[in-house]
């Protein structure tokens, strides 16, 4: 059987059920989904067809985020980059790229750089975005996320997490501001 082709057995890709293989077994070895994300990213981000599957396997296990079609383009604990094109299903009706689509990649890329950064010990959940529309978004765009952890972790706090989203020219179209609610495994 071809490597892209559907496997006989279910409707899942061949090559995305081989991949979450991979994160399975990842997973299996480090305990936590952070260093699941982190494990992959290091296998799978080198080149652009690694980034692609890595992106689409982070859409399978989250799949609202495939609305947009995501490709990471850069991870690593404090930085996230999410590339997404201007195409017709993430256009409103004056051509622009539409805002919810704008605020999917910034959610995205705020809770995978959350994920990367945080120690073992935490977990995270968005509560809450505030969104600046700066300009229309009229090309192709990429959402930076950034996290700072503070120097002390506490057992339950809420971390800011930015994000910038940029079109084509560099120009920044939109900022985020994610409040994601942050505690430590265990506790309630």
């Amino acid at each position: 059987m071809d490597l892209i082709g559907t496997s006989i057995i279910g409707r899942t890709p061949l090559i995305v059920r081989r991949c979450i293989g991979i994160l399975e077994d990842i997973h299996q070895v480090r305990g936590t989904m952070g260093n699941t994300v982190s494990k992959a990213w290091d296998k799978l981000g080198q080149n652009a067809v690694g980034r692609w599957l890595f992106s689409r396997v982070i859409c399978f296990k989250a799949p609202y985020f495939a609305s947009i079609r995501p490709v990471f383009r850069r991870l690593e604990p404090g930085v996230c980059e999410v590339g997404f094109s201007k195409r017709r299903a993430v256009q409103n009706h004056i051509g622009t790229v539409h805002a919810i689509a704008i605020c999917n990649a910034a959610e995205l890329a705020g809770g995978i750089v959350t994920e990367v950064t945080l120690p073992a010990t935490h977990r995270w959940i968005p509560k809450g975005m505030s969104v600046e529309y700066l300009r229309p978004a009229t090309t192709d765009l990429v959402a930076t996320a950034r996290c700072t952890l503070p120097e002390a972790l506490k057992d339950q706090q809420t971390l800011k997490i930015t994000v910038e989203i940029s079109d084509t020219t560099e120009t920044i179209v939109t900022r985020a501001l994610i409040d994601m609610h942050v505690s430590r495994r265990g506790s309630r």
